[in-house]
Order: structure tokens, then sequence, then C-alpha cells
């Protein structure tokens, strides 16, 4: 009896090695992004002559049990000692796999109107683009898809960044991202 249920345990942990084989891994992707981000995505302020326009992301296989999404850009090379935020999205409807070009923009209403765009770290609500010191080496942007146990964050358009992202991180089931460089 010992040796047929050894060989049931053997296969049932075959079955699931193979289930997990086959699961879809939780990724985002842009038709806008490639590895140097461009002109679009560069900001237009500080001394930066960019167009300021957020790029399309598309995520696929997200967790099953997904109650909402959320989005940040992140420039970790940034000289501030703890970053800068470029982009803080949240409360994206969990039936939402991807954002529009300048969805960033919250003058043009291209994001879902349950979202909400909070401060980024330039002060100003919605996509602020890459803008690194001349000379520096060219910096990291990292754009993330968070999906989350939860439906709304308990934040608004006025929370600082670094809080939703603490928020984000507590909630997040699962994580995808693209990471771009731009330098200049």
């Amino acid at each position: 009896m010992k040796k047929a249920q050894f060989v049931f345990i053997l296969l049932i942990l075959a079955l699931l090695s193979v289930s997990k084989a086959n699961a879809q891994e939780f990724t985002v992707q842009s038709e806008d992004l490639k590895e140097t981000l461009n002109d679009e995505q560069v900001f237009s302020g500080f001394g930066c002559t960019g167009k300021n326009i957020s790029p399309s992301l598309k995520w696929i296989n997200a967790p099953h049990n997904t109650k909402s999404f959320a989005v940040t850009v992140y420039d970790p090379d940034a000289p501030t000692g703890h970053g800068w935020w470029h982009w803080v999205i949240f409360n994206i409807p969990a039936n939402t796999y991807e954002l529009k070009k300048d969805a960033g923009n919250p003058q043009k209403k291209a994001a879902p109107k349950e979202c909400i765009q909070s401060i980024s770290d330039s002060g100003k609500k919605g996509f602020s683009g890459a803008c690194p010191p001349v000379g520096d080496k060219p910096h990291r942007y990292i754009f993330t898809v968070y999906a989350l146990k939860i439906s709304k964050l308990d934040a608004d358009e006025k929370t600082p960044p670094a809080l939703v992202g603490s928020l984000l991180n507590q909630n997040a089931i699962a994580t995808s991202s693209i990471t771009a460089y731009y330098g200049r």
C-alpha cells in the first residue's frame, strides 16, 4: 500500500509541475517603448523639450483574483537620494488591460474614468516624462503594472507618489515591468 501511495504522490507532483509550467506569466508590453526613450516620453520643462506623452501599455495574464491595476514610472537613478516618480495612476478597473498612448495627460481623459492620477515628483498630476541632468549616465525608467488584491487604494490625486508606491507594494498580487533608458 505504501508503494501505491508513493506513486500517487509522485503523479500529483508531476501534474502540479506541468500545470505551473503551462501557466502564463503576468506581462506588460508597449509598442511605444524601446530600449531608449524617445522625444515623446521626454518631459517638457526643467530644460527638457520633449512632448511629455505617456506610452501605450498593455498587460496580459493577470492573476485571476486581481481586483484593480495600477501603473507607475520610476527613475531610481535620479540624484535625489530617493529616485523620482514620473507617473502614478491607480484604481484602474480589473477588466482594463491597457492604457492608450497619452493616457497620462489628465486633460485628454484617455485613461479609464475610475482611475486616479496622483501627483508625480514634478508636482503635477499625470505623466511627467524623463528629464535627467545633462551629463549624467542614462537613467533607468521603470514602467511597472501592478495587479492588486483590492479594488480601490485609500489615496487620492494629492497623495505623494512614494506613499502610493508603498500602498501598491502592500497590495500587489503580481507586478510586471519594462525598463527603458534616457540620458542627455
